[in-house]
């Protein structure tokens, strides 16, 4: 019966260790999220107002 308790209590808390990890995760990913959405807009607002942006092996040096 002991050893039955000590089973229980250890799963117990690899159950609520696990909950932690989860809840910290889903935290983590709703950040995520939303900076993959807010990079997401920033680059559909650059293309729409023509920045896109200059690829840096296409530049030309200041010197030319």
């Amino acid at each position: 019966m002991q050893q039955l308790e000590e089973q229980i209590a250890h799963l117990t808390r690899t159950v609520e260790e696990m909950s932690d990890v989860v809840a910290r995760q889903e935290t983590q990913i709703a950040i995520l999220t939303r900076r993959v959405q807010m990079l997401m807009e920033r680059e559909a607002h650059r293309d729409q107002t023509g920045g896109g942006g200059v690829v840096l092996g296409d530049e030309r040096p200041p010197h030319y």
